[in-house]
């Protein structure tokens, strides 16, 4: 089971959001305590949010989307709801091309998230290890995920020979945030350094829960998905900031291929 933060993080769905999606009934967490209303979810909780986050990126309104959901029976027939509104669509007018797109592309996605699923079950791919103290130079910000790049290039910029490592990022919130979320763009540096509006300061040494993503970064929810289970699984606590190691990525020119960027996400963790 997640904690409604957990969830937000491998949904994509902010917390404000899924608190609306259970007062109407949309979404239903898997189990509500009476006394704190502390929100519960579970694996088909998952499912559910992300046919919703589809189709409310496609504008469907929530009425609407109520009703497919009733429809469904199980996970395969919320499946079968897409690809009939894909065949709907294929003889509407050509502005509704895009969304037939998005449609193929959501069902692709679906598929092969699945069969990685079943492949990842067969071959363990979660470790342990202990990651060292590093000293490092970083821009703390408040504002959009994909404003990361920016900070990554000032830093780049600022700092040039002194770089002794990947880039890193440093993630405070432990949920999912559109807009204000709380992230500090690192890079390891070598010695002290002074400039305006970057900080240096020791990350310490730290016990993690380690995953190499392999693929673009709109993906990471599915790494993130399978370490928190492991997480739980092991009674771990979760201790934040958790940080995502860039190995492979866009170029300071060059965005490059996405499928092959490589990221370590690290959860650091203590026993309970």
């Amino acid at each position: 089971m997640f904690s409604i933060g957990e969830f937000s993080t491998i949904s994509g769905i902010t917390v404000r959001t899924l608190r609306f999606y259970h007062e109407v009934g949309l979404l239903v967490p898997a189990a509500v305590d009476p006394e704190t209303n502390y929100r519960a979810y579970d694996e088909r909780n998952l499912e559910t949010a992300k046919v919703i986050a589809a189709l409310r990126g496609l504008e469907f309104p929530l009425e609407q989307i109520r009703e497919i959901l009733n429809e469904c029976r199980d996970d395969e027939d919320a499946l079968g709801q897409l690809e009939r509104q894909q065949k709907l669509l294929t003889g509407k007018v050509r502005y509704y091309q895009t969304v037939l797109n998005t449609i193929n592309q959501l069902v692709e996605k679906e598929r092969r998230t699945r069969d990685e699923s079943k492949m990842a079950t067969a071959t363990p791919t979660i470790q342990e290890r202990e990651v060292d103290s590093m000293l490092v130079a970083g821009i703390r910000m408040q504002g959009s995920y994909s404003d990361c790049g920016k900070g990554f290039a000032t830093l780049g910029k600022t700092l040039g020979r002194q770089i002794a490592g990947k880039p890193l990022c440093l993630f405070y919130d432990g949920e999912y945030r559109e807009g204000d979320a709380n992230f500090e763009p690192c890079m390891p540096i070598r010695k002290l350094i002074s400039s305006n509006g970057i900080t240096v300061h020791e990350l310490p040494a730290v016990h993690c829960v380690t995953l190499m993503h392999h693929g673009p970064y709109e993906d990471l929810k599915n790494s993130y998905a399978k370490l928190l289970k492991y997480v739980h699984a092991h009674e771990y606590k979760v201790s934040l900031p958790t940080r995502e190691v860039y190995v492979k990525g866009p170029g300071m020119i060059f965005r490059g291929n996405p499928k092959k960027y490589i990221t370590e996400v690290q959860i650091p963790v203590e026993k309970k």
